[in-house]
């Protein structure tokens, strides 16, 4: 009788318990601090894992890893990968006034590559690059490359030279400034002296020449501007192919005829011919003499006479 009235007693209590109002609010309090202990550890035990693996040396399978990769030879960024660039500092201030003559270009532009020099036509073999106000400017390398020659030429001012990869090399010329040397390695962008005056290129006013050749024979170089210099090795390629594949001209027989062509191009030649007898001629009558550049070409730099 005493156990089951105790049990009563329990359970009388039990209810009482379970009727009061803060039990739930209580429960649900300590519940959720459960919960918030349960999650703050778990973060700093993770923090404190981050921190032990921080701390450690790393294992010999990364270290041999890296030693490894670090015995392999640097793989130098090629320079064809790069774009040709104007070789100016602001390429938004310059402007072309003396373009590179091509036998497939148009009459005018054709015209605008042609140089005055002592009352004779010379054919531009690159392009003269201006500032449009007129004043000085930077001259920048196109491409990146090794200075091969810095000199200063009579007839065209201070000369450099830039050889790259594939035999492509660019030439800078009518520079008043050089501040780089033969032999130094330059980067794309980097300074080579400023522009300015020369006796070739009267016309130009300030201004850089400047060249582009592919296996010594110069190519156009507006038509390579922003463009990676595999460009001008694959229009080389190409080039050479044509001049491999044009069928050779047959000679005419000694009884043939020559076409009403043929005449043409005969009374041309001589008509050129008396043309350049009279050009030849100084109207000044002056009788110093002149340094003057090779016969073909405008900017014949490596073969002009010091």
């Amino acid at each position: 009788m005493k156990e089951e009235g105790k049990k009563s007693v329990t359970k009388l209590k039990f209810k009482r318990l379970m009727r009061k109002k803060w039990l739930y609010p209580a429960l649900y309090l300590s519940v959720a601090a459960l919960v918030l202990v349960g999650v703050f550890w778990y973060q700093q035990g993770a923090s404190d894992l981050e921190d032990q693996i921080a701390e450690q040396p790393d294992s010999k399978v990364q270290d041999e890893f890296l030693t490894a990769d670090n015995e392999k030879d640097t793989v130098p960024v090629m320079e064809h990968q790069e774009n040709l660039e104007m070789p100016v500092a602001d390429e938004k201030t310059a402007s072309i006034v003396t373009k590179f003559y091509d036998y497939d270009a148009s009459e005018q532009d054709q015209e605008s590559a042609l140089v005055l020099y002592n009352n004779k036509y010379y054919q531009s073999e690159g392009v003269d690059i201006t500032r449009e106000d007129g004043e000085a400017f930077e001259v920048t390398a196109a491409l990146s490359g090794t200075v091969t020659e810095v000199k200063e030429d009579p007839l065209y001012g201070n000369v450099i030279e830039i050889t790259h990869d594939e035999n492509i090399s660019t030439v800078y010329a009518s520079l008043e400034d050089v501040d780089v040397l033969a032999g130094s390695d330059v980067a794309q962008g980097d300074v080579l002296g400023s522009a300015g005056k020369n006796s070739f290129g009267q016309a130009s006013g300030v201004h850089v020449h400047f060249e582009v050749r592919s296996d010594g024979q110069p190519v156009n170089p507006e038509e390579f501007f922003g463009q990676p210099m595999s460009k001008i090795i694959e229009n080389a390629g190409e080039e050479a192919q044509k001049e491999d594949e044009a069928p050779a001209e047959e000679p005419q027989g000694d009884g043939e005829e020559p076409s009403e062509g043929t005449e043409q191009s005969s009374d041309d030649a001589e008509q050129s011919t008396d043309e350049e007898l009279n050009t030849d001629e100084d109207p000044a009558g002056s009788e110093d003499e002149e340094q003057t550049p090779d016969e073909d070409s405008a900017s014949s730099i490596s073969t002009t006479q010091a």
